[in-house]
């Protein structure tokens, strides 16, 4: 049985080479603690060589291993076993090895040498002198966490993280390097830089440098030594300016305008979204995907596209698209008034009509749909018959947020082409949606998170029986809270650990930080709680200026499902979102 107050399953001996204990993730995954980086690379290269029933996905971190399940009967059944498994063959130190060459003068390296003692050319002769090894992948695609052969550069993370820290910047923090790949906030200490691309979805695999493969840095004193090869730039059209209601704007030169929509004004924030790329934690990528997966799923059935076809993530109304060519719609979601206006006639005249929401319509050739602001709810769903098309991103369409990866969120002007995912001949029945959550309090069931034991029953007490207010703050990688804050009771800094969507972090200031589908996939803060899977498409409806309620769930391993894996949404009512795309976690 796995752990479900914050009390780890643990093994009756702790052996050397066996996993300590297991802690539940919410429902669908499970947290192995390991003794030391040995044992957590032996049993990571040991569930990738031969994966467990239902296994979905592995996440090695500092001191942990996590492990996401198809289901909570697997996830109970994956904590049994991994109690069972022998951890003590040799870890294989014969990965690939990535040299990359590095300039050593990072704005801290005089800093790491008086810290370690070693003096400026100590720290690039101990840096650059041994083989360090990527242990896991964390905080952004293509950052690698590696260990060296010692402990000679041990050294704190910076007091004040910098708010901007350049790509290519080569950095330690306690016992790791690791290189930045992308321009990002961060307080490690930066020692060097370098001109390798860590990341690049042009690449087979798309990191440079992944778990398992040895690093070695080679010092380079002369700077034009990293000049980046030249590149031919692609000529850069200049931004469609937005189109007039009711007329269509002119098509990019060479744009295909043969069948599908065109975004008039996208609102504050239309992003493409299918269900996800789950799989990838590994290369430091979450599932992302719908945060509403029933919603989306409902719009797709109602054109007839397969379950998982791309459509169109919006929030807070605003959204108006233009046929390009008859099309088949739907929109679910966050109750809203959806209004056509037909093509301008001869005159110059256009003739207003409504559609119902969950019902499948007909949008023709230049006619606009509107989304009017919800009613209740927060983010509603486009369906096009045949899907939205665009170029798959290890193995989805869908936008990240946190990463930069998959599409770019629409803009007015833009042309998305519709595809071939159409799954029948014949569109659905109009169907009942659930009620949607508002301005009045949401109860989400939760299951103790991993670090529960970091709170005394106070702060427990205290974080079911207040009402927590969603801050403007939010968006896809998390909703920020508003409340009393919750005081821990363990001091100290917990080592970064594999997360999943629904997990509720504490940071220092004690105020709940709930994460969705674009979450980091690993963070540093002790999680409380989770919510139950069934109930994330609710948690995603609740709007800025709403106030979510959490509840222990009767049972750890309970959840509810009714449509396709997901909770009915209680009734309430509605507000507007402000989106925003900042990162929600540093490194």
């Amino acid at each position: 049985m796995i752990e479900t107050a914050g009390e780890p399953l643990k093994a009756q001996e702790p052996a050397a080479h066996k996993v300590r204990s297991v802690r539940a993730v919410g429902t669908r995954a499970v947290l192995a603690e390991l003794s030391g980086t040995q044992d957590v690379l032996a049993l990571q290269a040991l569930l990738l060589e031969k994966p467990l029933p239902g296994q979905q996905d592995v996440l090695a971190a500092a001191e942990t291993v996590l492990v996401k399940a198809d289901s909570p009967a697997s996830a109970r059944r994956i904590a049994a076993r991994l109690m069972q498994l022998d951890l003590t063959a040799p870890v294989q130190s014969d990965g690939e090895l990535v040299v990359i060459d590095t300039v050593y003068d990072g704005e801290d390296l005089a800093e790491v040498g008086r810290l370690t003692g070693l003096g400026t050319d100590g720290v690039i002769a101990a840096h650059s002198g041994q083989i360090w090894t990527v242990a896991f992948a964390g905080f952004a695609p293509g950052f690698g966490y590696m260990i060296g052969e010692n402990q000679q550069l041990e050294v704190p993370r910076r007091s004040s993280p910098r708010t901007a820290v350049p790509a290519g910047s080569v950095a330690l923090a306690g016992n790791y390097s690791a290189v930045y790949p992308r321009r990002s906030p961060g307080g490690w200490q930066l020692i060097g830089r370098t001109n390798a691309k860590m990341w690049d979805l042009d690449r087979e695999p798309p990191a440079l440098a992944a778990p398992g493969h040895r690093v070695q840095f080679r010092p380079v004193r002369d700077a034009l030594a990293l000049a980046a090869e030249p590149v031919a730039e692609p000529a850069i059209e200049p931004a469609a300016a937005p189109a007039a209601e009711g007329t269509a704007p002119e098509p990019a030169a060479g744009q295909d305008v043969t069948a599908g929509i065109r975004i008039v004004s996208p609102g504050l924030q239309s992003l493409i979204q299918d269900l996800g790329r789950d799989g990838h934690s590994g290369l430091g990528v979450s599932a992302a995907g719908a945060l509403d997966r029933a919603s989306l799923r409902r719009a797709n059935r109602l054109v007839g596209n397969t379950p998982g076809a791309a459509g169109i993530e919006t929030v807070a109304g605003g959204l108006k698209v233009q046929a390009v060519g008859d099309q088949v719609l739907a929109v679910a979601g966050a109750p809203s008034e959806l209004s056509i206006a037909s093509a301008p006639d001869d005159a110059g005249d256009t003739w207003p009509r409504t559609v119902p929401v969950a019902a499948p319509f007909a949008l023709l050739d230049g006619e606009t749909l509107s989304i009017g602001a919800p009613h209740s709810g927060f983010r509603s769903y486009l369906a096009v018959r045949g899907g939205v098309d665009a170029a798959p991103v290890l193995g989805s369409r869908s936008t990240d947020t946190m990463s930069g990866i998959g599409p770019a969120p629409l803009a007015a002007g833009q042309h998305l082409g519709a595809g071939g995912e159409a799954d029948s001949g014949v569109v659905g029945n109009p169907e009942l949606q659930p009620d949607y959550p508002g301005t009045g309090v949401t109860v989400l069931d939760v299951v103790p998170g991993p670090r529960a034991d970091w709170f005394d029953q106070a702060a427990l007490d205290s974080f079911t029986a207040q009402d927590w207010a969603v801050l403007p703050q939010s968006n896809r990688v998390g909703m920020r809270l508003d409340g009393t804050p919750l005081q821990r009771s363990r001091q100290g800094e917990l080592p970064s650990e594999g997360t999943v969507a629904g997990a509720l972090q504490v940071p220092p200031e004690g105020l709940p930080v709930l994460f969705l589908a674009d979450h980091p996939i690993t963070g540093g803060y002790p999680v409380i709680a989770v919510v139950v899977d069934s109930q994330l498409d609710l948690a995603a409806q609740v709007p800025i200026g709403g106030r979510i309620r959490f509840r222990w769930a009767e049972s750890a391993t309970t959840e509810h499902p009714t449509e396709h894996g997901t909770a009915e949404h209680p009734t309430q009512h509605g507000t507007t979102e402000h989106a925003t795309t900042t990162e929600e976690a540093s490194n």
